[in-house]
């Protein structure tokens, strides 16, 4: 369904969920969300219903099931969390650079997530099926690339369907120097993050809306239960295997 003559799609209804895995609480300051508020403008400006949290603000327990307090934790705000994930057609984690590599909260925030991928949804396939998901990295140091083929390969793996061009990032000079909003940094003014950014922003919001009028990825090929009971799809392993 497009949006009038502009040529692109109609994205009201559609709901994004961006998790900031900084490590500095409310109210502190985050460079990362500075990157966050400026795709997640674009996506309010044309209809999307965007949510924001900093993971790091919650009380989510580490672990890999969906609710922690099953297995000897006092308390998990997960379980309060994850719904909303569940309802968004758009997922963006972000997150600072650490030593080269995403942070413990970044790793944290996937495992959670990783701990729902073996749930299904109506059709029979791994939940976040039918859901698009981008990244976005900050710091003052190398690991933009290594920490977002990180983040979108393990969305990808637990269902998630990646975009083109699905990360962006900012770091400055390589090596100690100014954060994305600090005075002077150029952060909010390169072309090369601006673009990135917007680039991400809108090929998630034509890629939403691609599977939510598509009704979401064909079921078929890819119903686990079905797997399960002996259904193939067609595999059939090479003769010299046989």
């Amino acid at each position: 369904m497009t949006n009038g003559d502009s040529g692109f799609a109609d994205f009201s209804g559609l709901r994004a969920t961006y998790i900031n895995c900084t490590l500095k609480r409310s109210p502190e300051p985050s460079h990362t969300q500075g990157l966050v508020d400026a795709s997640a403008a674009i996506m309010r400006e044309h209809g999307v219903d965007v949510h924001m949290l900093r993971a790091i603000d919650h009380d989510i327990a580490t672990g890999v099931y969906p609710d922690m307090r099953e297995h000897g934790w006092e308390t998990d705000d997960w379980p309060e969390i994850y719904p909303r994930i569940l309802d968004s057609q758009i997922l963006v984690i972000a997150g600072p650079i650490w030593l080269g590599d995403n942070s413990s909260i970044t790793k944290q925030v996937i495992e959670r997530l990783y701990a729902l991928s073996g749930q299904v949804n109506d059709k029979g396939q791994y939940l976040f099926y039918g859901r698009v998901a981008g990244c976005l990295i900050t710091g003052n140091e190398d690991g933009i690339k290594h920490c977002a083929q990180n983040v979108l390969y393990s969305l990808q793996h637990i269902g998630y369907t990646i975009p083109p061009n699905a990360d962006a990032g900012w770091i400055g000079e390589a090596g100690p120097g100014p954060s994305y909003l600090d005075p002077g940094s150029g952060g909010p003014h390169n072309d090369f993050t601006s673009r990135n950014t917007t680039f991400m922003t809108w090929n998630l919001m034509h890629l939403a809306a691609m599977l939510r009028d598509a009704g979401g990825v064909p079921g078929h090929g890819n119903q686990r239960a079905q797997w399960d009971e002996g259904e193939r799809f067609g595999w059939e392993p090479p003769e010299y295997l046989s």
